[in-house]
């Protein structure tokens, strides 16, 4: 598996590849990561729960669309029957795809596509997938983590049905006591890598009028990233340093993250582009009320009844509202029917003999 990024980074890619390669050993499966490291400071191989780790440098360090020419050799050397290439968004994927075709080694790719909070490289997006699109017409196989994605890349890449499967990533976290009913202080938590194009600082702004209503709310933004000193002011300006937290959790402390999501009233996304986010599925695994935007990957949510949503353009005093609503309604009475990742890499296995066979 090639992906840009690996644990201990934070993110939807990272917990997907983690949780299906440790399931796919245990199928049998001989696994080995391929990812890159910007800081320079981890290590070059890593072994864990029977799959290997192999990182190569990256640049730039501080940007999204950086550059690993070492992929290639690393692949060349590779002794593999497949290449599942995860994430197309950064140079990793064309890298990676260049050097499966030159070994004659069969490929798959899961596109995990994801916003960006600028606004010239959600321009460049279009031209970006056209690019893509002569090395994908190659792939064996195309997976779209939800039908919105597998649509949307379907369209653009004129991939023919037959030659692409929608498999969702899972939904598992600890399992976890319901803190919620007891809180004296109803917690909302806006989860998500701290971007602008996640909303985080609209659920901030809204906040002052959900105190007016319920002025013994508490918001804990949970997530890193380099939106956080934006962030930070923003709670500054509104003076709002005594009911709102910021910080993530490391991806290794999974029962930290069970604990503070089934502390969570309202678990909040309010981003402006998911495909099938991780973080909001393993908030409806413990059973929170979801509050996100209507577009994108979220909308097969909202038509399942899993989650609520204001419109994308939605102004405080409607962010506001909503959440009063949500946090009225207490924590979801029944429990949603969620994919699993057991059989995520179930499906996965399946797409990976047929390539095979």
């Amino acid at each position: 598996m090639v992906t840009p990024r690996y644990l201990p980074e934070m993110g939807g890619i990272e917990m997907h590849v983690h949780e299906v390669s440790k399931r796919l050993v245990r199928r049998g499966y001989a696994v080995e990561i391929l990812t890159t490291d910007r800081s320079g400071s981890l290590p070059a191989e890593d072994f864990s729960l029977g799959v290997r780790v192999r990182r190569v440098p990256a640049w730039p360090r501080r940007r999204d669309y950086y550059f690993a020419p070492a992929i290639c050799p690393e692949i060349a050397r590779a002794d593999c029957d497949l290449i599942h290439v995860q994430g197309c968004h950064s140079f990793v994927a064309p890298l990676a795809m260049l050097a499966a075709r030159r070994k004659r080694v069969p490929y798959v790719i899961t596109f995990h596509s994801g916003g960006h909070s600028s606004f010239l490289r959600n321009i460049v997006r279009r031209p970006q997938w056209r690019a893509l699109r002569p090395l994908v017409s190659h792939a064996q196989h195309c997976v779209g983590v939800s039908r919105y994605e597998a649509d949307r890349f379907s369209t653009a890449m004129h991939i023919p049905p037959e030659r692409l499967t929608v498999i969702p990533n899972g939904a598992e976290i600890p399992t976890i006591s319901d803190q919620s009913k007891t809180e004296s202080s109803p917690l909302i938590v806006s989860i998500g890598r701290l971007e602008r194009y996640k909303g985080h600082h609209r659920m901030i702004q809204a906040l002052p009028e959900v105190l007016r209503t319920l002025p013994n709310v508490r918001l804990r933004v949970l997530g890193e990233g380099p939106y956080r000193g934006r962030l930070m002011a923003l709670i500054d300006r509104l003076n709002l340093h005594s009911q709102v937290t910021v910080g993530g959790i490391p991806p290794t402390e999974r029962e930290q993250l069970g604990s503070v999501l089934g502390s969570a009233a309202l678990v909040v996304l309010l981003s402006e582009y998911e495909a099938h986010p991780v973080a909001i599925m393993e908030a409806l695994a413990v059973g929170r009320r979801v509050l996100v935007t209507d577009c994108s990957g979220f909308r097969e949510m909202i038509d399942q009844h899993a989650v609520t949503a204001v419109p994308p353009n939605a102004s405080r005093a409607q962010i506001a509202a909503a959440v009063i609503v949500n946090l009225g309604k207490g924590p979801l009475s029944r429990p949603i029917c969620l994919p699993t990742w057991d059989e995520c890499a179930d499906r996965l296995a399946g797409v990976y003999q047929s390539v095979l066979a």
